[in-house]
């Protein structure tokens, strides 16, 4: 099994309370590049500093690292809209940020994304008969969101952060919507989504193996999209955090769009690290493929216990 990391930004995530993935608004812009080094390097290399939320809590990023580490999963970074390039090797499909919907197209480069996610298809057709995609694009909750809402779905999407910015984000996407109400024909990931959930979108079409998507509400909106398209995925694996989400409506949408869904039960609890415990408490909840990551550790014989002590060996030798 392969896992696809698919980059990127959009300028959605400078709307100032929707989102927690980044210390500063300066800083969001270096979460993407910065979680994809971090699983290959001790810390990342463009920025001295490891992802967190304004409250401190590691990204998400570590439970895949630390499942990568277990098992050897193999990865693959493809960067779809990221303001930084991360100084790993990468497939490129993008790299121009996703725009502000609320004001122009969310993806400005649409048919380019489109294409090249063909091509990456194809060139993993040749080699693989599984893969797995994970994102990491702050604010990609609000254009997931946006995307369900188009095609029809009545989605409240998680948040990744602990109480949920609904209200902005039901705001932003009232103004995208109107925005584009006078349109007599739309391409809705166009109009309304970003680089990351276009790229996995068309990365998902093309390939003719099982298409696995590690994600939240992000993967919903691209089980949505492809439903659209008429094409479906295996399944999409989350974490229990946004599943158990009551602001969000996980279960009820992916019941809706006709997509199956595996839950990871990954209990942070026994860590020895506040930081990490947090997550039981709503914090962050999901991303970088965390939960599909844990998963395949699961159905490699590691135990929670064992998976959680490497996410405090990694923790401890970031502090330190």
């Amino acid at each position: 099994m392969l896992l696809l990391l698919v980059i990127g930004n959009t300028e959605v995530s400078r709307i100032k309370g929707i989102t927690a993935a980044g210390e500063n608004d300066t800083l969001i812009k270096y979460t993407p590049p910065a979680d994809a080094e971090f699983l290959f390097y001790d810390t990342p290399k463009c920025i001295n500093a490891i992802p967190v939320t304004p409250e401190g809590n590691p990204t998400p990023g570590i439970i895949t690292k630390a499942s990568k580490n277990l098992i050897n999963l193999p990865i693959l970074v493809v960067r779809a809209g990221s303001i930084i390039e991360p100084k790993i090797p990468y497939i490129n499909l993008s790299s121009k940020e996703g725009g502000d919907i609320r004001k122009e197209k969310g993806v400005s480069d649409f048919e380019e994304i489109k294409e090249k996610s063909s091509k990456l298809a194809d060139f993993l057709n040749s080699f693989e008969s599984e893969i797995m995609i994970a994102e990491s694009i702050p604010g990609g909750t609000t254009t997931a969101m946006a995307v369900l809402r188009s095609l029809g779905f009545e989605a409240r999407s998680s948040s990744s952060l602990k109480e949920n910015p609904l209200i902005l984000k039901e705001t932003v996407i009232d103004e995208a919507m109107k925005r584009i109400e006078k349109e007599s024909e739309i391409e809705v990931m166009e109009e309304l989504g970003d680089p990351v959930l276009a790229s996995i979108s068309y990365i998902s079409y093309h390939f003719k193996g099982k298409v696995y998507l590690a994600g939240g509400t992000q993967m919903l909106a691209v089980a949505a999209y492809l439903k659209h398209l008429k094409k479906n995925v295996e399944s999409i694996i989350t974490t229990k955090y946004v599943i158990n989400d009551n602001s969000a409506t996980f279960r009820e949408t992916s019941k809706e769009i006709g997509v199956k869904y595996i839950g990871s039960e990954l209990d942070l609890s026994v860590s020895q690290f506040k930081g990490i415990r947090d997550y039981e408490n709503g914090i962050v909840k999901e991303g970088v493929g965390a939960g599909g990551a844990y998963y395949l550790s699961r159905i490699k014989g590691f135990t929670n216990e064992e998976i959680v002590s490497e996410i405090d060996r990694i923790y401890r030798k970031m502090i330190q």
